[in-house]
């Protein structure tokens, strides 16, 4: 079967040699070989491209996302490995005639699931009128005792359900599996929409496709009505940045406004969620939930989970919070009910489903169980209260018996422990065409599609995206089997409305930010310690291998003198990019990877280019000149991301601590460094490098009409409060930034912190360089460094 529309004799051998699958149907060709209606402009366009030209778009998507640092985490390989997200950049078109329908039918879905909730939760009707078997709730450990009879705050248990659909052999529509859980991928159907629409600009603006904001601003906006008071507080709970979808909660986060949490960020009090804040605790009433709901509370549900908040359970009872989805929910996962929805959506819809499941067999039913072993070649089996579609079951050991042992086996079990099992026909899902080699590929594909609740019902999103097979293997479609995705265009004949999350300038607010999370503020105070770290050893290491060059010999007394500093601080310099280095520049990448909310695009990007390049370097440069040259590479992308964080970050709390991080860190390392290399016995040209280290040679020359000196440099490096390098002026700007935070002063007394630091500012600030000796300055770091652990106190450790 080839592409035989109209234009055939035009298309290019990219599209002649396109080829469905023997047996299933195709997205982009009809039963009789023709190409879809829905598609033609997309290949007309397509047809035009030369192959150089369609490497330039595709290679623009995925700039896009790489610039935008979308990943996604892979397990069971190298602990937190990341992934380029696996765009496949052809979209998959579907008329908005034939999404009408599929909605509908998703829609009524939705609802079904939600009485199916209410009912299991409550009444328990399915089951006791045999509509259900009880074993597929008693001893399933998606149901949460604690939460029977416990109704959900918001009046609902679902308000953010995922379908996997596919398509069968005869061209309709089936539900594969539900996603009640947390479902993922919203946000990375949004990424998908802006990298292809970057490949295909032109096209897309051609053809009339259905945006996406307005299902994201309905949510958004029926989220906000489920807050008892208008200053509670919406946040996306996450299980962190462990989880293999972590990108897009911090994206979903950013993108609707709404705060990102852990469980350690909340606790309960009498019955009330609250957010620990540096300005102390805040109540939050809408909770986005996106781990299992059985690490939720360690008290009353898995008490081995280390991620949730205790006491949740307790703030559910009390009607204090609306959990997104409710607790339990991941219940209506279980792939054995699929063999019961018809039934059950008779009983409690009085309607037939209007979307079929794929064909499922629970075999603890003698009749059932006999038809899959009847049928076994045609059947895939396994267990009964899974949550996965068969293809996307996780990586399986290999199992190394014959056929004829692995049926026997089969057959065993399914006649000892049918209840555990279900039976499904084999999907043979239809393709769509991917990019393989250069040329389009007829690869196998199902559809996530999303219903959020809103004011006026359920809304399903105009697109999703589509997962595309690696191979012609079904199975090769999860991503953690080397699967990609692609966008879903809703195309409509006339042109759609543009919609957007902006507000009109008629309803223009300027609302002020939320209140920042304690452990946001613990990681922007330690981004900018870890970064002034790592560049206060890169001007030091600069220095000496710059005398290195000159020298060659690491036993000359300055070189000796600085190895043995730098040694103290655990820095080699044997090693030509210390380990220690790379570990500082690492250790600002994951503070980074904790806000990712808070975080631009082009910051992290900046910040993974210095790590990537320093990791670089370590394997390369040699000792020396060609160091030298490293470090000031270095040094100049470092300041690059400096200067985006500088020039972009919002003048708000986090950017106080990050700030106040940066300059205490700048000032004990310049405390430390005078402390050893400005005393009346150090080794010539200590004085000179001290200068140099200090970025201040030039500033010296101007002030100071002499050579350098102890006074001088002191003067400079210590005391002088116009000197972005000196002690004093990192005083002052700590001092600036503190009188700014919350609770810096209550009740017209200073708080702890900001005593602490006014003191310490305040004894500088009458130094003269005369009286600034070892002592002072070993005091100096230590008064300083307990500052860090001062304002743990006072605002991290709530």
């Amino acid at each position: 079967m080839t592409a035989t529309g109209p234009k055939a004799k035009a298309e290019p051998k990219k599209l002649l040699d396109y080829r469905p699958l023997p047996g299933a149907s195709d997205e982009m060709l009809g039963p009789d070989g023709d190409v879809r209606p829905v598609w033609r402009h997309f290949l007309d366009r397509l047809s035009r491209m030369d192959e150089a030209e369609l490497e330039r778009r595709i290679d623009r998507a995925d700039r896009y996302l790489r610039d935008a640092g979308v990943f996604f985490r892979v397990y069971g390989g190298a602990p937190n490995a990341e992934r380029s997200w696996p765009l496949s950049h052809v979209p998959v078109l579907i008329s908005d005639r034939e999404w009408e329908t599929l909605s509908q039918g998703l829609m009524q879905r939705a609802d079904l699931l939600e009485r199916i909730a209410a009912d299991i939760y409550s009444d328990n009707n399915l089951v006791r009128e045999g509509i259900l078997p009880p074993a597929l709730i008693s001893g399933n450990p998606e149901f949460l005792r604690p939460l029977v009879g416990l109704k959900p705050a918001g009046g609902h248990y679902l308000h953010f359900v995922a379908f996997e659909i596919g398509r069968g052999p005869d061209g309709d529509w089936w539900v594969l599996a539900d996603r009640t859980q947390a479902p993922s991928g919203a946000g990375f159907a949004l990424e998908n929409r802006v990298a292809t629409t970057r490949a295909f600009s032109d096209i897309y603006a051609e053809t009339h496709v259905h945006r996406l904001a307005s299902f994201f601003g309905g949510f958004r906006d029926t989220l906000q009505t489920y807050r008892r008071n208008p200053d509670d507080r919406i946040a996306v709970l996450s299980p962190g940045p462990a989880n293999e979808t972590y990108f897009e909660h911090s994206y979903i986060a950013r993108y609707l406004g709404f705060m990102l949490l852990e469980g350690e960020d909340l606790t309960v009090v009498n019955g009330q969620v609250m957010v620990r804040t540096v300005a102390g605790l805040k109540p939050v009433s809408v909770l986005w939930r996106r781990l299992d709901a059985s690490y939720a509370d360690p008290l009353e549900l898995d008490q081995s989970s280390q991620i949730g908040t205790p006491g949740l359970v307790q703030a559910l009872r009390s009607q204090n919070v609306t959990i997104v989805n409710s607790l339990g929910s991941g219940l209506l996962e279980t792939r054995a009910f699929l063999a019961f929805m018809p039934a059950i959506c008779r009983r409690l819809l009085g309607e037939e489903l209007k979307l079929p499941s794929v064909a499922t067999w629970w075999c603890g039913q003698q009749s059932e169980r006999e038809h899959v072993i009847a049928n076994l070649d045609r059947m895939v089996v396994g267990p009964a209260d899974s949550r996965l579609p068969f293809f996307d079951a996780g990586n399986q050991s290999p199992d190394t018996r014959s056929a004829k042992e692995q049926k026997a086996a089969l057959l065993t079990r399914l006649r000892e422990e049918g209840h555990r099992l279900v039976g499904q026909e084999v999907v043979k899902l239809s393709t769509t065409p991917a990019f393989v080699n250069g040329k389009l590929t007829a690869r196998p594909m199902s559809l996530r599609v999303f219903a959020a609740r809103t004011r006026d019902g359920w809304q399903i999103m105009p697109g999703g995206f589509a997962r595309i097979g690696a191979s012609d293997d079904v199975s090769a479609i999860a991503m953690q089997k080397g699967g990609s995705v692609a966008d879903v265009w809703i195309v409509s004949e006339k042109p759609v409305k543009w919609s957007t999350l902006l507000p009109s300038e008629e309803t223009f607010t300027r609302n002020m930010p939320g209140s920042l999370p304690s452990r946001a503020a613990d990681n922007l105070f330690w981004l900018g310690r870890y970064i002034e770290r790592a560049e206060g050893a890169l001007r030091i290491l600069r220095a000496w291998h710059g005398r290195f060059a000159e020298y060659a010999d690491r036993d000359q007394p300055l070189l000796r003198n600085v190895s043995d500093y730098l040694d103290a601080l655990d820095i080699d310099t044997e090693e030509v990019i210390p380990e220690s280095l790379v570990m500082n520049i690492s250790s600002a990448l994951y503070s980074a990877s904790n806000i990712r909310d808070r975080f631009s695009p082009d910051g992290w990007l900046a910040l993974n280019d210095l790590a990537t390049t320093a990791r670089k370097f370590r394997d390369t440069v040699q000792p020396g000149d060609d160091a030298t040259r490293a470090m000031t590479i270095l040094l100049r992308k470092l300041a690059g991301f400096a200067g985006l964080v500088h020039e972009n970050m919002y003048r708000f709390t986090g950017w106080r601590f990050l700030s106040i991080g940066r300059h205490l860190e700048r000032g004990l390392h310049m405390a430390r460094l005078l402390g050893h290399m400005s005393g009346p016995e150090v080794p010539d040209g200590s004085l000179d490098m001290l200068i140099e280290i200090g970025d201040s040679v030039m500033t010296h020359r101007r002030r100071y009409n002499v050579a350098t000196a102890r006074l001088t440099v002191t003067d400079l490096l210590a005391l002088d409060q116009l000197n972005p390098r000196s002690i004093f002026y990192q005083l002052n700007e700590i001092k600036t930034e503190v009188e700014l935070l919350p609770n810096a002063t209550i009740n017209g007394q200073y708080s702890p912190f900001y005593r602490e630091v006014l003191r310490i500012y305040n004894t500088l600030s009458l130094m003269t360089p005369e009286a600034m000796t070892e002592d002072v300055y070993a005091q100096l770091g230590q008064d300083m460094e307990n500052l860090s652990d001062l304002l743990a106190k006072t605002y991290i450790s709530i």
